[in-house]
């Protein structure tokens, strides 16, 4: 697994409107948790994920995917529903075999979010034998 053809600075982004299921608020499983209602940090992170999966896309052969490995992730402003927010990743080079991005994080306001991330490149088979290997 090579970043041939993926130089550092390569970018990508991902965007979505933030509706109710995108707040801290509705993930929320117990009437005794009590998260307020904006952007969660755990879609922030999802938006990242996907930001970053983009810039690999066009390294991936058929049979192939890119996962998160590592996220430092750090969560600096609320953002409300119905604000439009957007991740942008950057390739900065290679971390050992792992593909490493910062990753900004702005809505209508301004920045919300940043963190450093590390993907690897893996087969659909060899990911789904590991997963079907820790159920038994």
């Amino acid at each position: 697994m090579q970043s041939e053809g993926l130089s550092p600075g390569s970018s990508a982004e991902a965007s979505w409107v933030v509706g109710e299921s995108d707040l801290a608020s509705a993930l929320s499983t117990d009437h005794a948790d009590s998260f307020p209602p904006v952007f969660a940090t755990a879609r922030m992170v999802a938006l990242m994920e996907l930001a970053a999966a983009r810039v690999l896309t066009p390294l991936l052969e058929a049979g192939e995917l890119s996962v998160g490995v590592f996220l430092d992730v750090r969560h600096t402003a609320a953002t409300p529903p119905g604000a439009t927010v957007t991740a942008r990743a950057r390739f900065t080079g290679m971390e050992g075999k792992f593909y490493r991005f910062d990753v900004e994080v702005f809505d209508d306001g301004g920045p919300i979010g940043r963190a450093v991330h590390d993907r690897a490149i893996v087969t659909v088979d060899r990911l789904l034998e590991g997963a079907r290997r820790r159920r038994r």
